[in-house]
């Protein structure tokens, strides 16, 4: 849509033209979309049943909102995306620095030119996209930054006295007049600069070093906090949040196909690692279900939350070490394994608050911890339970693979092996390409080799056999044997880390 034709206040009136709210805006157009049955809040994802009814529902109650969640759970995202429930374009008096509503000036400037120039008062339009302002709440945020202060030396150049409106300099929130203003992380501003947002809410008038000035701005005001900040750096005061109509509790996804969603539409990938690293639907729910279990974990801080980001960079680092060993093996194509899961753990450890038991195992262990829980997790929707099968009365499908390796038989998967002998490692070992045909009996020979691996992984998860790290990959043996072989001061730890 291109701008309006019209450049002057009496064309505007003539055009029929009738302005209303930055509030009334987003609601008729929410309205609109509603009975379109349009989405709207594009890229949100799982949210369709809980956070997005709830913000409808407040922005048809005109009301300024607070979302309040963990990391990670796309509160400025959502912030974002309102601006597209606004008109694509509103007039404004050209040259006012707070984009006075023609019909409804509230600066000294916009009352000026009204009454000077009438009908003759020149109109520029404003785009949506420039009607989003957002502040990171941090400690040294002032008054002065939110609201203005008085400008000396605009006073003396224009020799006027501070009396006058004109020696303001407005702050980011009047300038953000007639749209969309956010504060990130709302707890950590400082208490004192809270108290100075109580009047924009509710009075609609300004106070700058005594100044009382009646400026009836017009906006959508938007919060976000995280409940960690209440103990950790500061608190939303009490009166302020009592003028915060509606309260908007945002949450991590319910289940991994959500998450995996998210993670496939956030990462970024390259056209080349798209098209020659191949990703089974496994290893994408692998990376998923490690978020779902450090969610859970005795080592990590529930209260800090584990972010979706977390998943996001997993995923990019897992496509990058496939990539990694594809360059070094001068392959053309290649395919993730659960080896290359080594090279998550960075992705994991500057992601996760751990408590105090976490603090003493460390942070590569225990995101090594993590992606055995996953792998344990997913093994049950893939083979037959492991412990069930050793208690069973029938034959126990893992028996061969467990006797290779009580027969002394070790297996190290390296990082870096090259396919042909990556085949030829996992080939040798007896019963386990059978298992795998058994339960998935039309794989493609790179998931085949991607499951066998996987097997291995998981028995090593349910103490069926040792798994040892190396330096650049894994080695599994016997469980019992390993028992007695093992030296004093071995370290099952990831030494890169």
């Amino acid at each position: 849509m291109s701008i309006p034709n019209i450049k002057t206040l009496g064309q505007l009136k003539q055009s029929g033209y009738v302005s209303r709210s930055v509030k009334d805006e987003l609601r008729g157009n929410l309205i609109e979309q509603l009975q379109k049955h349009e989405g709207g809040f594009e890229g949100i994802i799982g949210y369709e049943d809980t956070v997005i009814p709830d913000l409808q529902t407040a922005i048809l109650s005109r009301h300024n909102i607070l979302l309040l969640g963990l990391r990670g759970q796309a509160k400025t995202r959502i912030a974002r995306l309102l601006v597209n429930l606004l008109d694509e374009y509103i007039p404004y008096i050209e040259g006012s620095e707070l984009y006075d509503d023609p019909f409804n000036p509230i600066s000294w400037f916009g009352h000026n030119e009204v009454l000077t120039k009438g009908d003759d008062t020149l109109i520029a339009w404003l785009h949506r996209s420039e009607r989003y302002t957002e502040k990171l709440a941090t400690p040294d945020v002032t008054v002065a930054d939110l609201i203005g202060d008085v400008d000396p030396i605009k006073a003396a150049t224009l020799k006027l006295t501070y009396s006058d409106e004109r020696v303001l300099h407005f702050g980011l929130i009047p300038r953000a007049h007639r749209g969309i203003f956010v504060i990130n992380e709302l707890p950590d501003l400082q208490a004192r600069i809270q108290v100075a947002l109580f009047n924009i809410l509710q009075e609609k008038d300004i106070q700058i070093r005594g100044f009382k000035l009646r400026l009836p701005l017009d906006l959508q005001f938007v919060f976000t906090a995280n409940p960690e900040d209440y103990t950790n750096r500061g608190s939303i005061v009490t009166p302020l949040k009592d003028r915060i109509e509606s309260q908007i509790l945002t949450h991590y996804p319910h289940s991994v196909e959500i998450s995996r969603k998210i993670t496939q539409q956030e990462a970024s990938l390259t056209a080349s690692q798209k098209a020659t690293i191949e990703a089974d639907g496994l290893v994408k729910n692998l990376v998923e279900q490690i978020a779902f279990e450090a969610r859970n974990s005795e080592y990590i801080d529930k209260k800090s939350g584990v972010s979706a980001r977390l998943t996001i960079s997993a995923y990019e680092n897992l496509i990058s070490n496939a990539e990694r060993r594809m360059i070094i093996n001068r392959e053309k194509n290649t395919f993730v394994r659960i080896s290359d899961f080594l090279g998550v753990i960075p992705a994991i450890t500057g992601k996760i608050e751990l408590v105090y038991e976490g603090e003493l195992e460390g942070p590569a262990k225990v995101a090594n911890i993590l992606i055995g829980k996953a792998i344990k997790t997913l093994l049950l929707q893939y083979f037959p339970d492991p412990e069930k099968a050793k208690k069973s009365k029938k034959a126990n499908p893992y028996a061969e693979i467990i006797e290779w390796f009580g027969n002394g038989n070790t297996l190290s998967v390296i990082d870096d092996l090259p396919l042909p002998d990556y085949k030829k490692v996992l080939n040798s070992v007896t019963g386990l390409k059978a298992l795998v045909k058994t339960f998935h009996p039309k794989l493609a020979e790179n998931q085949q080799l991607l499951l066998m691996e996987f097997v291995l992984h998981g028995l090593a998860e349910f103490s069926q056999l040792n798994k040892g790290f190396l330096n650049n990959g894994f080695a599994f043996s016997d469980m019992f044997n390993s028992l007695f072989n093992m030296e004093p001061d071995e370290d099952m730890d990831d030494d890169r880390y």
